[in-house]
């Protein structure tokens, strides 16, 4: 597990005396995570507190919430403890797009309450091969392929995930060479989520027929596209400077295609917070408004935000 802190050390992903949630379910990952970061608490002097969102899936769920309360007891750390109670048929898009978003609520919410620096996850290599794939199979572009990031900021608050370079398999060992169990979710199991027929199906077809490392190699292209789409995007944002709102026509049009489209991308994350759920699809469509399509016509994107096409420029708005 030395790569744990070579990753840390490397991105530079925590500083002396952070003050640190940790999301924990209970699970190998997010348990080796804490345990890894609590190992570093007196060193950086590090303030740490958990948090555990109950999806409230399985009947035994509760006993989840309850193992990890009686490690932060262990630990003498502080949790705080939500239990999600809706119902599943009134999830608009996706229930997996649905709990992830219910997770950030939850962990960006906790985070502003308790007054901490960053949000620490336990996303490890084979969940960034995963996420690569499921990009890959339901279309994407550089962004999607730069899979998960080391460190990202969300409106205003900075998510870590110091095991991203640290494989499912090393985390495993790690837990048995000391004799620790920890909660396994059933459901992980299942093939009811997308990412579940990545990993039980597609993954080991592609290890067994094709390469035995395509782990690896998905985590790697990851890493190389992040490079290039964080440099693009510099690009983008020194661009046809303006309101990001107010797009002016006259000097998008002159932009790379490229760079236009990360220049779209970024209007629309500006008012979204992210750019999940815009597919190529839609960034054509806005493309096709700017060159052929009249003033005062309009494009309608997910998650309530349109884009017009003025005298002068592309209006990005929340309708």
């Amino acid at each position: 597990m030395n790569r744990f802190i070579e990753t840390i050390k490397k991105h530079k992903l925590i500083q002396s005396k952070d003050k640190i949630l940790v999301g924990v379910s209970g699970g190998p990952d997010s348990l080796v995570l804490l345990l890894k970061l609590f190992s570093l608490k007196s060193k950086l002097g590090l303030t740490l507190h958990i948090a555990h969102l109950d999806h409230n899936l399985r009947k035994d769920s509760s006993l989840d919430a309850l193992f990890v309360k009686r490690w932060c007891q262990k630990l003498n750390l502080p949790i705080t403890i939500k239990q999600l109670t809706y119902r599943q048929d009134k999830a608009k898009g996706s229930l997996e797009e649905f709990y992830r978003e219910e997770r950030i609520k939850f962990f960006m919410h906790t985070a502003k309450k308790v007054k901490a620096d960053k949000i620490a996850l336990g996303h490890n290599l084979d969940d960034q091969a995963e996420t690569v794939l499921m990009r890959l199979l339901r279309g994407t572009g550089l962004s999607g392929l730069a899979g998960i990031s080391l460190m990202r900021k969300i409106k205003g608050t900075i998510f870590i995930r110091p095991l991203l370079e640290t494989s499912r398999y090393e985390i495993d060992r790690y837990l048995k060479r000391r004799q620790i169990k920890p909660r396994i979710d059933s459901t992980n199991k299942e093939n009811l989520f997308f990412r579940n027929k990545i990993r039980h199906n597609l993954i080991p077809l592609l290890k067994n027929k094709y390469n035995q490392n395509i782990v690896e190699v998905l985590a790697n292209l990851a890493e190389s596209v992040s490079y290039d789409y964080e440099y693009l995007n510099r690009v983008a944002q020194r661009s046809a400077k303006g309101n990001i709102m107010h797009l002016n026509i006259k000097k998008i049009l002159k932009l790379h295609p490229a760079i236009l489209r990360l220049k779209i991308r970024q209007s629309i994350g500006y008012i979204q917070g992210n750019t999940r759920r815009i597919r190529f699809v839609h960034l054509k469509e806005i493309e096709d408004l700017l060159n052929h399509r009249p003033k005062g016509s309009i494009v309608d994107l997910p998650k309530g935000i349109s884009v017009q096409k003025t005298r002068n420029c592309l209006r990005f708005y929340k309708r």
